[in-house]
């Protein structure tokens, strides 16, 4: 079994606080970086100790810098130096030394003398009984590929002189991994991995800032890992990622999404690994990837209850049932499902769980465990559905539901009267409301990176590209998640920044999105039940006209309901909104024509300064004419 560590550089807080939570993740090792041992009040022995208490390994000690120089008191200098951490080295008990390529001014530039130098420093670890790991940093004076950090340990020639890859160095610059699958197993010593988002900036600056765990990013590191072993490196698989937001957040709560991160690659790179390295990499339970959604159930309190019925009622949704021991309405409308969880505690709406249809729910939660994310405690009346559910990180809870609708016999019939706003007369049926499009989730800032792996890695999920927007407050990163067929979609959004209390913001605006076939048709006759649709200004269709140019009916008929549209090369998207409903929560009803997958992020910032403009109308009133038009 390939064993897994972490650098404690991954994590917040003090040496202590790293090695805790590292072991309480479940990580087997961990790579002690140099300044937290500085900084920690414990002498090398004693977190030798420590470590072994909490049953972790030191792998790895790093890193060791500027190793080479052209001048030689310099270097003998620095074999002083390096003699020190040696002894530092087995006071800890680890034999791996992490040396990296030289980025000083008198860096040696000359592959011959720097062998040499390496296999002296070689000479002197190898007396303690240690090696070295020599890693090409990718911003390195002279050596900043793999390839030239192998040539050079190939001309040192010492058995105490080997690699240490780094997926973030070799990746950032573009080189081809599959070369790795050259290298000499006995000279693959360690090995760190790191994922990123594509960025187009100064390859040290992304590297220091935002490095991301495995499955975060844009990266294959499943077919990285796959040339890696297939050179035969059984070492742990590593992680060293530098991250302001991790460095800040709750030791605990990252190093368990770090440890998730890579079960799930060892898990991929199993199931796509060639003959020689299947087995290699043990697998966690196979995904039974979601195929669409069975419900979405909203939170609401005694204020936003009554706000958010009346507008699914407006919609053209039923109230057709009552839950039989808790609290709960059913809502409907096509296949559209959605529930009202009145008994919960979250105020002024929200999003408070997600069902999910999976050909195995069984699967899925032992995949979700497997994955350190536990099967939430649930009470269950008598023959009720029995469902299974795992929080995702921004706290939603995620039901797996089997591929039809058992989970409906949960329910009893609702009898509304005629004056509730459930109760639809029989000359007034649905609105054309078909089925849920998709499920919009604002994530904590924090915790978006943690959201990309949970819904790819434990749910199976296939991650879109991320879409980025100037909205009215601020730069907004949004992504997608689909099943195969895209008969589930998740959007998850975050804000990169947002400082000030000038304009309070939604806290946490969440949005459920129903498909119509026919949106003007829809729109108006939800409008005419008295459905809170949100008022669009008229600049938003000038523009539209000078930008597409749709045809000039449907633009009178877009700007009459207030639809928004995009259009990209595979087809167009039609789509309005309603006012938020009790603080956090609206609807939006979409059309989809072609093949468009999209979710109209150019419109987005309208739509935000409408929803702004609408809520200023309501708390605010004004002598403005426009502004008390859009009430």
């Amino acid at each position: 079994m390939t064993r897994t560590a972490v650098a404690t550089v991954c994590l917040s807080g003090t040496l202590d606080d790293k090695l805790t939570a590292a072991a309480d993740a479940g990580f087997a090792g961990v790579e002690i970086f140099e300044p937290d041992l500085v900084a920690s009040p414990l002498a090398p022995a004693a977190i030798r100790a420590r470590c072994a208490d909490l049953g972790l390994s030191i792998d790895l000690y790093q890193p060791f810098r500027d190793l080479d120089s052209t001048s030689p008191d310099r270097f003998a200098a620095n074999l002083t130096r390096l003699e020190r951490k040696l002894e530092v080295m087995r006071a800890l008990g680890t034999d791996t030394l992490l040396v990296c390529s030289s980025v000083s001014p008198d860096a040696v530039p000359d592959p011959d003398l720097l062998a040499g130098q390496l296999h002296t420093a070689a000479e002197r670890a190898a007396a303690h009984g240690i090696r070295i790991a020599y890693e090409a940093l990718a911003w390195g004076a002279h050596i900043n590929t793999y390839e030239a950090s192998l040539d050079v340990a190939a001309r040192a020639d010492h058995p105490a002189l080997g690699l240490c890859l780094d997926s973030f160095h070799i990746l950032s610059r573009g080189s081809d991994p599959a070369g790795i699958r050259d290298i000499p197993a006995e000279k693959l010593f360690f090995l760190q991995l790191a994922d990123a988002p594509h960025l187009d900036m100064d390859v040290l600056q992304w590297s220091r800032h935002h490095r991301l765990f495995p499955g975060q990013g844009a990266w294959d590191l499943s077919a990285f890992l796959t040339h890696v072993l297939a050179a035969g490196y059984r070492g742990p698989l590593s992680l060293e990622v530098f991250n302001d937001v991790f460095r800040q957040a709750d030791p605990g709560r990252t190093a368990i999404d770090a440890h998730r991160s890579l079960l799930a690659l060892r898990d991929a790179t199993a199931r796509h690994a060639d003959g020689r390295t299947t087995g290699a990499v043990p697998a966690v339970p196979a995904a039974s990837a979601p195929t669409g959604v069975a419900f979405a159930e909203v939170a609401v309190d005694t204020e936003s209850g009554p706000l958010i019925a009346q507008a699914l009622a407006g919609l053209g949704f039923v109230h057709t049932g009552h839950h039989r021991t808790k609290p709960v309405q059913l809502w409907t409308q096509g296949e559209a499902r959605l529930l009202l969880n009145t008994g919960a505690t979250r105020p002024g709406g929200a999003i408070s769980a997600l069902g999910l249809h999976t050909a195995d729910p069984h699967a899925s939660a032992a995949r979700a465990e497997a994955l350190l994310a536990p099967v939430l405690p649930r009470t269950r009346g008598p023959a009720e559905a029995d469902l299974a559910a795992v929080a995702a990180p921004d706290g939603t809870e995620v039901f797996f539901c089997g591929t039809g609708d058992d989970w409906l016999a949960d329910f009893t019939p609702a009898a509304a009267p005629p004056d509730h706003p459930g109760a639809t007369p029989p000359d007034r049926p649905g609105a054309g409301v078909t089925r849920i499009d998709h499920i919009a989730l604002t994530q904590p800032f924090d915790h978006y990176d943690e959201a990309t792996l949970f819904y790819r890695a434990v749910l199976g999920l296939t991650p879109q590209p991320t879409a980025e927007y100037a909205a009215p407050f601020g730069l907004v990163r949004s992504r997608a998640f689909t099943d195969p067929a895209e008969r589930l979609r998740i959007a998850l959004s975050v804000t990169l920044l947002r400082r000030g209390d000038w304009a309070p913001p939604v806290a946490s605006p969440q949005h459920i999105a129903f498909a119509t076939d026919d949106i003007v048709a829809t729109a108006r006759a939800v409008r005419d039940r008295g459905a809170p649709l949100l008022a669009v200004p008229d600049n938003y269709y000038d523009d539209l006209d000078a930008r597409l140019g749709p045809d000039p009916a449907l633009l009178t008929d877009l700007r009459e309901l207030g639809i928004f549209y995009d259009r990209d090369a595979d087809g167009a998207f039609l789509h309005c909104y309603t006012e938020i409903l009790g603080g956090a929560v609206f609807f939006e009803l979409v059309q989809r024509l072609g093949r468009y997958t999209g979710y109209g992020a150019a419109n987005a910032p309208v739509r935000m300064a409408a929803h702004r403009t609408a809520r200023l109308a309501l708390t605010q009133p004004g002598p403005d004419p426009a502004i008390r038009q859009l009430r």
